[in-house]
């Protein structure tokens, strides 16, 4: 069989594969074309926009170039790809693999190779990444402005739906590291519209078969009323919002707390009154730091890092990581494993820092009078008269 005559078969495979949603990709190598740093070229199918194209990536020495053209115009460049620059090309197919190949005297041969076990075609222009929150329609998604009734997340909610996705991920880690079925009771401490709470009680719910109650805490009585309508329609009857601060919300058994973006001494707040229902998990991500700030300009202690927090955005750095040392502090005090770390969020808040306690054995009273030492210790080198969730604790002495 003549070398045109082998390049026609393998465009008439590769043509048929993609029509018949059996192709996978194309792989050409053995590159002996004019561009110096050009090793590789892979084609795959996608879909963007609802339009089947195929995708080229160009794989050079140092860098990596993607094109995307319509099917036809790419299978004509595949061959010509193959007629004149790569001496090696492979269509993958779900089915089997063909290998055409150029060889002595530059003569082509062309060979198949069955697959034992087919293979998933994916058209994902971006390999998807597995949520366990899945738009899937559900009421309170709808409700929300987060999808439509077919579960398309609208464009505008993309960001949001990405982070509530993040916050369970992080949730359900966190959540394993606890004795199975001990978490029964939740509150979720400034719940705001409610995105969040929706999504872990789907999650406990639905997904763990978990069998808890969960209540949103919300100053805001028009996103109380809002939530709970949510809720009734989704059907969610162990989950219900409550109108009032945090300061002032009266504490029932609690297994795990959230607060998320409590201001300054809200967050406090949160921490206390987890601390004093021996929650077995406390999860908060701090916004703003004023109480420490207004303590370190106050009393202008000099030491080895006033260089730094002389200017103004190194001092609200400092005074963050301050801050939320020193919550991270009281909660080992009492007894608590305590985990600090950045996650990217979405565009509006685009990093924040998680504070974690999780509750283990108590350490004794020797491990807390280290930690206390530490505590007046940090608040001496700072200049800090009173912390306030110290205060609330009784341990600001």
């Amino acid at each position: 069989m003549s070398n045109q005559l082998h390049l026609q078969k393998f465009q008439a495979q590769l043509t048929e594969s993609i029509s018949s949603n059996i192709f996978l990709k194309v792989s050409l190598g053995n590159y002996q074309g004019n561009e110096k740093e050009l090793k590789n070229l892979y084609v795959r199918k996608v879909n963007i926009k609802r339009t089947d194209m195929l995708s080229f990536t160009y794989r050079y020495k140092t860098r990596d170039i993607i094109k995307n053209f319509p099917i036809v115009e790419g299978v004509a460049l595949v061959l010509n790809f193959i007629s004149n620059d790569f001496k090696i090309a492979t269509l993958f197919t779900t089915e089997k693999e063909v290998i055409l190949e150029y060889g002595k005297k530059q003569l082509v041969t062309l060979r198949e190779k069955a697959l034992i076990k087919p293979i998933q075609v994916s058209l994902s222009h971006n390999k998807e990444k597995k949520r366990l929150i899945k738009a899937d329609g559900k009421n309170y998604l709808v409700d929300l402005k987060l999808t439509d009734i077919e579960g398309n997340v609208f464009k505008n909610a993309q960001d949001k739906y990405k982070q509530i996705n993040q916050y369970i991920e992080i949730l359900s880690s966190l959540i394993k590291e606890l004795p199975v079925g001990s978490v029964r009771n939740v509150v979720d401490m400034g719940s705001g519209k409610g995105y969040l709470t929706f999504a872990l009680y789907d999650y406990l719910q639905q997904l763990l078969n978990e069998k808890i109650q969960v209540t949103g805490v919300e100053y805001r009585e028009d996103l109380v009323l809002l939530c709970n309508a949510i809720a009734e329609r989704s059907g969610f009857v162990q989950l219900d919002f409550v109108q009032g601060t945090i300061e002032d919300y009266t504490v029932p058994a609690i297994d795990l707390l959230i607060a998320l973006h409590a201001c300054d001494t809200a967050t406090d707040d949160a921490i206390y009154k987890g601390i004093k229902a021996n929650a077995k998990l406390i999860v908060v991500a701090p916004c703003c730091h004023k109480q420490i700030r207004r303590e370190i300009e106050k009393n202008k202690v000099k030491n080895e890092v006033s260089f730094l927090t002389k200017y103004g955005i190194f001092l609200e750095r400092q005074a963050e990581m301050v801050t939320d040392g020193l919550r991270a502090l009281v909660l080992e005090y009492f007894g608590y494993k305590t985990k600090v770390f950045e996650f990217i969020s979405d565009a509006h808040t685009p990093k924040n820092v998680l504070v974690v306690g999780i509750k283990v054995k108590d350490k004794g009273a020797k491990h807390k009078e280290g930690i206390l030492k530490k505590i007046q210790e940090t608040k001496a080198y700072f200049g800090i008269g009173y912390h306030h969730l110290e205060r609330l604790l009784d341990l600001d002495q």
